[in-house]
């Protein structure tokens, strides 16, 4: 028998639900506040928390003296691009492996998720060559291609999860009515992994937005996304933490809402696994 929650549990497991989803925020929160601080407000000793003067001149500035919406939809074409060519490839690799698996596909899985834990800077110098002599360096499309790569295996590893909760009898009988592989995975696979690729599209997209040491490595101007924007505001005369707050909360903003409208979706392909 299920053991019965009092009252008092269930407000004791929601304080600390609360606690530690604010603790998460506040960062954020506090960025965003310092945002509608002066200069000097911003580094005052103590910190001033609410009772200042709110002003929106740090956001008048940046938009001056940034191109906001060109940084905004270069993040928007590579996150985009790059989660979306990775799941065009990650489908088929997790299909195979998770219903046509060989006694080497724990291999390559373990194999594919150890190439995470090299360091980025490890294959700078030869991917940076690589780009010069492709002409591909400050180009959108080397961008969406690197980053594809980087998040390639945990895109497979996700789906793969997902897949292996399907049974495999659905898709046996699809080919008994005559299904060809590419109607299998598109019309019976993806339908049901829906919430599953999903969340798997929610998490690399975020992944993506977030990725800063590719983005500043092998972009310039033209392609810079708005990871290069906030960096911009990290000058040698020092840190500008109002401005700096303000062009990372235009960068946040976006995000946010997309976590947002997408929510339920991620919950429910979070949970998938669960209620199958």
């Amino acid at each position: 028998m299920a053991r019965a929650v009092t009252s008092r549990r269930k407000i004791i497991n929601t304080a600390a639900a609360w606690t530690v989803g604010l603790l998460i925020f506040f960062p954020i929160l506090w960025t965003i506040l310092t945002s509608f601080k002066t200069e000097a407000t911003a580094i005052a000793d103590p910190p001033v928390f609410i009772g200042f003067d709110w002003t929106l001149e740090n956001y008048a500035t940046v938009l001056e003296r940034s191109d906001y919406a060109r940084f905004l939809w270069n993040s928007i074409i590579i996150a985009g691009g790059s989660t979306i060519l990775g799941i065009l490839v990650a489908v088929p690799a997790a299909w195979s492996m998770a219903f046509v698996p060989s006694k080497r596909t724990k291999d390559i899985l373990l194999w594919m998720l150890s190439t995470k834990m090299l360091p980025a800077v490890g294959v700078l110098y030869p991917i940076y060559l690589i780009f010069i002599k492709l002409g591909l360096l400050d180009s959108r499309t080397g961008l969406v291609i690197v980053l594809m790569l980087m998040n390639l295996p945990i895109i497979v590893w996700m789906l793969y999860t997902y897949f292996r909760e399907i049974p495999g009898e659905i898709l046996e009988a699809a080919r008994m009515d005559g299904a060809s592989l590419k109607e299998e995975i598109l019309y019976v696979l993806t339908p049901m992994a829906v919430p599953g690729i999903a969340s798997t599209l929610l998490l690399n997209f975020i992944l993506a937005w977030n990725e800063a040491f590719w983005t500043l490595n092998l972009t310039a101007a033209k392609a810079a996304p708005l990871t290069a924007f906030i960096a911009s505001y990290s000058s040698p005369e020092g840190l500008f933490y109002a401005k700096l707050s303000a062009a990372s909360t235009m960068a946040i903003v976006p995000i946010l809402i997309l976590g947002w409208f997408s929510q339920k979706q991620l919950v429910s392909g979070l949970t998938f696994g669960a209620v199958k």
